[in-house]
């Protein structure tokens, strides 16, 4: 078992109507000032922000109220809304909806201690200058970013899709009520369930995993998750199941199942990182549509962990690892088909030329200069198979 440091700072205020008291927990927390950020109209028209206004209204905080954040969020609309917070000398930000919301607030926090281009810090040209405080309201449970340290921004200029990690970037608190969730399209709340198996499954993969009570952590929430995913798609008002992807969505991203076992792999995030930066699918789908593809092409790296995951989480009865290793991958593929979810580049809608596909290989390792995962270790090339495989 490797050391490791376990910080997660966020309150959580979780449960029916919480969303109500914004502005009792925003006063508490000193706020003078708050940037309401969201995304399109299904904020607007589910209610919450009408409701979060009155909270803060009724707590007599000002606040500057601006949508807009993308779903693979951009940096062109973050710089500008950093400039708008300049101007009205916010002091506190307040994201209501998904990860790219919450990802784009952190971005402008740190924009707003940083008095050059917030992408300097992305791409380690700049360290961090610090994140003004952030509190988010969930209403997409999918990123976990309510209570992660990381931000994901894409830069049209080049379209490039970059990820940072810092403590800073925690968000104080984070307000979580699974009725928000009901009115989610299901691609949308399948998105999310995808996406948070696979930051358990990047954790699972790791070369030095060797924390039997993380992976049984990790094992038990993918199982919980795989059985309300199912509930939810034929009865999204289930208010029970709701709860339980909500939180375990959180708990897959905040440092919990680190553990003993390192820090995890990230290959099959920053593979499809580049398929959502040129096409602009949603991460969750590009998730499900390479991830079996990762998986078959990397297993023989260490077969028994595969054949660990199948076991714990599917039940397969297979004595053989390499059997059961592969059968544990086709039972995840078929989970998500089940849940409308692709599992190939052309079920998702994408169809790269052969030039897309080394361009996605080559931003993926810099150019060939460095190995993309601490688990697969691939090169430009294993990335460009592993792209055709998934075609």
């Amino acid at each position: 078992m490797q050391n490791f440091e376990y910080y997660t700072p966020t309150k959580v205020y979780f449960g029916k109507g919480e969303e109500n008291r914004a502005g009792e927990i925003l006063t508490a927390y000193g706020a003078t000032k708050v940037l309401v950020l969201y995304g399109g109209q299904s904020a607007k028209k589910s209610g919450v922000l009408d409701r979060v206004e009155k909270s803060l209204c009724e707590a007599r905080i000002p606040y500057v109220l601006q949508g807009g954040v993308h779903p693979n969020p951009r940096l062109s609309h973050a710089r500008a809304v950093i400039e708008l917070c300049k101007k009205e000398h916010v002091d506190f930000l307040l994201p209501v909806g998904g990860g790219s919301v919450i990802d784009e607030a952190k971005c402008i926090g740190m924009g707003l201690c940083y008095e050059g281009d917030v992408w300097d810090i992305y791409t380690r040209k700049e360290p961090d200058h610090g994140c003004i405080p952030l509190g988010t309201i969930l209403t997409i449970a999918a990123a976990g970013s309510e209570m992660s340290w990381a931000s994901v921004m894409t830069n049209e200029d080049g379209w490039f899709k970059l990820g940072y990690q810092n403590d800073v970037l925690r968000p104080v608190f984070t307000i979580m009520n699974p009725e928000l969730t009901y009115t989610l399209p299901p691609y949308q709340t399948a998105c999310g369930v995808v996406d948070m198996i696979m930051h358990i499954l990047e954790r699972f993969f790791s070369p030095h995993a060797e924390d039997d009570l993380t992976d049984e952590i990790a094992a038990a929430i993918i199982r919980n998750v795989i059985k309300n995913g199912e509930i939810v798609k034929m009865t999204p008002c289930d208010y029970n199941a709701r709860f339980q992807i909500m939180w375990a969505g959180s708990l897959a991203h905040n440092g919990i199942l680190e553990g003993g076992n390192g820090k995890g792999d990230w290959g099959a995030h920053h593979i499809e990182m580049e398929i959502s930066a040129i096409f602009d699918v949603a991460h969750g789908a590009g998730l499900a549509a390479v991830w079996p593809s990762w998986a078959r092409y990397v297993c023989k790296k260490d077969i028994a962990r595969f054949a660990k995951l199948a076991r714990s989480v599917f039940s397969v009865n297979e004595v053989e690892d390499e059997k059961a290793a592969l059968e544990g991958i086709n039972r995840m593929e078929q989970f998500f088909h089940s849940i409308d979810m692709p599992t190939s580049l052309t079920e998702l809608g994408v169809v790269p030329t052969e030039e897309q596909y080394w361009e996605m290989a080559g931003k993926c390792t810099h150019n060939d200069t460095k190995r993309e995962g601490a688990f697969g270790q691939l090169t430009a090339k294993d990335i460009y198979n592993i792209y055709k495989m998934a075609q």
